[in-house]
């Protein structure tokens, strides 16, 4: 019973984590303060990939690591809602080496649903995520390196960051870490799936 006990506090453990700037996964952060500025800001600025139901009035911005596999999670848990919520998913880099090309060839892919979908299962599966080529156009590099700075603004420094409006108050949310389908739905003010 105690190594259930252990096993169950790990996994909740690992559920809320995230990978920050530093080697090792990052303990979930104490909230970040946001307001209606910080998500506009987001909608303006960040450069990313749209996945879900796209004419939703309901938009959630995901600032991620393409090499950190609590943002794979979160990509998971992601899917249910994708029938009621708009997701921009928003590449960062903690690694300039794979993070970039990485979030690069996400930014560019034709179908960057099925990309992401893909890159996550690899990454999750322990075999690196999708293979990219290493030379990034200079103007690709630079909107990531502005993706960054822009999590960097919002004083989070791990990912997934993640910034809505919850469907039922209206009020601006966020969180650092992953979270599962209910518990996502929760923050977005969504019935459970």
């Amino acid at each position: 019973m105690k190594h259930l006990s252990l096993i169950l506090a790990a996994a909740l453990s690992l559920s809320l984590a995230g990978c920050s700037k530093q080697e090792a996964p990052a303990k979930p952060e104490a909230p970040v303060a946001v307001s209606s500025s910080s998500f506009d800001l987001v909608g303006t600025t960040g450069k990313g990939f749209t996945v879900g139901a796209m004419m939703s009035t309901q938009t959630a911005y995901v600032l991620f690591d393409p090499q950190c596999p609590h943002c794979g999670h979160l990509w998971q848990a992601s899917l249910p809602l994708h029938a009621k919520v708009r997701f921009v998913w928003i590449p960062v880099a903690f690694n300039a080496g794979k993070s970039v090309a990485q979030a690069a060839a996400l930014l560019t892919s034709a179908n960057p649903a099925d990309a992401m979908s893909a890159h996550e299962q690899s990454l999750l599966a322990g075999t690196g995520g999708m293979a990219a080529s290493a030379d990034v156009p200079a103007e690709l590099a630079k909107s990531i390196t502005s993706n960054t700075q822009l999590l960097n603004t919002l004083g989070a420094d791990s990912v997934p960051f993640i910034l809505a409006k919850n469907k039922r108050t209206g009020q601006v949310v966020s969180n650092a870490g992953a979270l599962d389908t209910p518990a996502l739905a929760a923050l977005l003010g969504l019935d459970q799936p």
